[in-house]
C-alpha cells in the first residue's frame, strides 16, 4: 500500500466535533477516484485536536466505507503509551497500515525518537509510516536516523516533508535518502507544492492533502510518475500553481483544504477545529476564484 497515491482527507468539524457526514463525502470521493490508499487523522485530518474516543470512530468510519482500498490512521500523541493505544485501536478498526509522526511537547533527541518507533515496531501487526514533518513536529530528522529506523521490522515507508526546487538536485536528495534505507521501504513526497519534483526525482508514493480534495487529478500525476510520463507532471503541475500559490500564502495546506471543502458544500463553511479559524471572507473569495480558474473534479 505505500506505493501510488495515499489521498489524505480534511476531517472536517461541526459544531465543535467531527462532521461525520462531511467525513464521508469526502472520502466517497477518493474511493470513487480508486486512489491507491487513504491516510485517515493526518495532520490535514486534525488528529491532534481530537479525544481518543473521536479517533477511533473516524478510524473506524475510514475502514468500514474505504472499500478494498487500503487505510493508513495515523497515531500521533505526545506519550509512547497513548501512540500504543491508538495503535491498538487503528488496528482494530481494520487499518493496514499507521502514520508515526514524533510527536511532543519538549523537544525530543534523536535516540528518544528512535526508541519510539523501535517501542511501536515491537508492538504493532501492520506496517508503520515514518512521518517526518517538522513544520508540526519540530524535529528534524537525519538521514542516519532515517537509516536506523527504516530498519526495525515494522517500518515500510518513508514520508518526507519535500525536495530542492532543481530537479536535479531532488533527484540527488531522493537517492541520497533511499541508498540509506533498507530494501523495500519507499520514499513518498508529502507538501503538495513540492509533489512534482518528489515524483519525478523518483518517490514511489505521494502522501498527498491536495489528492484528499481532487483525487483524480492527483492520482493523474501519480500514474504518470509510474509511466515515467514526467513532461505530463511538469505541466499538469505548471497548471495547479495559482492553487499551490494559495498555499504560500496561508502557511500550508490546511486552511486552504478548509476553505475548498467548504466552497465545494462537502463540509460547512468553517469546519475547523477550535482554536483555529478559518479563512476570512476576502482570503475565500479568492480561493473561490481560484477554484474557477481550474477545471478540477
Amino acid at each position: 500500500m505505500f506505493t501510488g497515491l495515499s489521498a489524505f482527507p480534511l476531517t472536517p468539524f461541526s459544531d465543535g466535533k467531527p462532521d461525520e457526514k462531511g467525513f464521508l463525502r469526502l472520502l466517497r470521493r477518493l474511493t470513487d477516484a480508486r486512489v491507491d490508499s487513504v491516510c485517515a487523522l493526518g495532520s490535514t485530518g486534525s488528529y491532534a485536536y481530537m479525544t481518543r474516543e473521536q479517533r477511533r470512530r473516524i478510524a473506524e468510519l475510514t475502514t468500514a466505507n474505504a472499500g478494498d482500498i487500503p487505510v493508513m490512521i495515523c497515531i500521533g500523541a505526545v506519550s509512547t503509551e497513548e501512540v500504543l493505544r491508538l495503535a491498538d485501536d487503528a488496528q482494530q478498526a481494520g487499518a493496514r497500515g499507521l502514520l508515526l509522526p514524533p510527536v511532543s511537547y519538549q523537544a525530543l533527541r534523536e535516540e528518544e525518537v528512535f526508541g519510539l518507533f523501535e517501542t511501536v515496531s515491537r508492538n504493532v501487526s501492520v506496517p508503520v509510516c515514518v512521518y517526518d514533518n517538522p513544520g508540526t513536529t519540530h524535529f528534524q530528522f537525519t538521514d542516519e536516523l532515517h537509516r536506523k529506523i527504516a530498519a526495525l521490522p515494522a517500518v515500510a515507508s518513508v514520508k518526507i516533508p519535500g525536495v530542492p526546487v532543481d530537479e536535479i538536485e531532488a533527484m540527488d536528495r531522493v537517492r541520497q535518502l533511499r541508498n540509506g534505507l533498507q530494501d523495500g521501504v519507499t520514499v513518498g513526497i508529502s507538501g503538495d507544492v513540492f509533489a512534482a519534483n518528489g515524483l519525478i526525482a523518483g518517490c514511489e508514493v505521494w502522501y498527498s492533502v491536495f489528492g484528499g480534495l481532487f483525487p483524480r487529478m492527483a492520482k493523474a500525476m501519480t500514474d504518470a510518475a509510474v509511466a515515467g510520463d514526467f513532461d505530463s507532471i511538469r505541466v499538469q503541475n505548471s497548471y495547479l500553481e495559482p492553487f499551490w500559490a494559495l498555499y504560500r500564502k496561508h502557511g500550508g495546506s490546511f486552511r486552504v483544504a478548509a476553505a475548498v471543502a467548504g466552497i465545494m458544500g462537502l463540509t460547512d463553511a468553517d469546519c475547523l477545529p477550535r482554536p483555529l479559524l478559518p479563512l476570512s471572507e476576502g482570503d475565500r473569495s479568492e480561493v473561490a476564484r481560484v477554484l474557477s480558474t481550474l477545471d478540477l473534479e
